[in-house]
């Protein structure tokens, strides 16, 4: 049986998944000052990135809906969807209420939609353990019961050098903040069931990130079984940074470095960087 992967658009498709996994995005609505963009391979993202800087205004982003979820999950008879943390956007709700649809239309047609509990790199990461298990044989059920125990245990953390929009759109404490800015701190951050949390501070960005590597090491240890995936906007020199100690110091299967696409470069800003393993 071929199986096919949708995701959101928070979910940078990398080759692997597309190949393999005939995997497809729906794009996420991104606006700013009342101009619209569309988080498909057309944007424009330096220009919306710059909007962005120009603006004292928050972007905001609106969900994919059920049916245009549901033309990607019509192509398959078996289908994964793969979402951005429920806690963060409606896209998961949107995903499940395309597959009841079209499980509705034709009963035979199966559909899974896993709440990543993550976005960016932690989507990916996700996508690819699907792969994993698709490439080691697991049937459909077997698939959904391996994945969703990863998702559980996967760990997410990023570092932000800009954090307006995360404090503007209500997902981060001004508090901590405004305390970051004020005191030259940089925010060490975590995903915890879905949820961002602060994991720690640390003072400058070159001790943030030399603490993001051994934060690494303290919360894995199967390193041989796992790959970590780093997503970044447009901050190549950190995000290799993290790739070539994360070589020195473990044993992933795999490392893979990304750009981020539309809406997870909205969250991340400049300069943001986001690890999954």
């Amino acid at each position: 049986m071929e199986y096919r992967l949708v995701t959101d658009s928070c979910c940078e498709l990398i080759p692997e998944l597309r190949e393999d996994l005939k995997a497809e995005s729906v794009p996420m609505t991104l606006e700013i000052d009342g101009e619209t963009f569309i988080d498909d391979e057309s944007i424009d993202l330096p220009r919306f990135l710059a909007a962005i800087r120009a603006s004292k205004n928050v972007a905001k982003s609106a969900c994919p809906s059920p049916e245009m979820f549901a033309e990607k999950f019509r192509l398959s008879k078996e289908c994964f969807g793969l979402t951005i943390t429920s806690k963060l956007s409606g896209s998961y709700n949107s995903a499940q209420i395309a597959s009841k649809l079209v499980i509705n239309e034709d009963p035979t047609r199966r559909v899974h939609i896993f709440d990543s509990l993550s976005a960016s790199a932690g989507e990916i990461a996700v996508g690819l353990k699907i792969r994993e298990c698709v490439q080691a044989g697991l049937d459909f059920d077997g698939i959904v019961t391996k994945v969703s125990a990863f998702i559980q245990e996967m760990k997410t953390f990023f570092i932000l050098e800009n954090l307006d929009t995360l404090i503007k759109s209500g997902r981060m404490s001004r508090i901590v903040g405004y305390v970051a800015s004020a005191m030259s701190l940089r925010p060490i951050m975590t995903a915890e069931q879905g949820t961002i949390k602060l994991q720690e501070k640390a003072r400058g960005s070159v001790r943030a990130f030399t603490r993001l590597v051994e934060i690494i090491g303290e919360n894995c240890t199967d390193f041989a079984e796992r790959t970590l995936v780093i997503t970044h906007c447009n901050n190549e020199r950190q995000a290799n940074f993290l790739r070539a100690e994360a070589q020195k110091r473990y044993s992933f299967k795999a490392i893979h470095v990304v750009p981020t696409a539309g809406l997870s470069s909205m969250y991340a800003n400049e300069g943001g960087v986001i690890i999954a393993f």
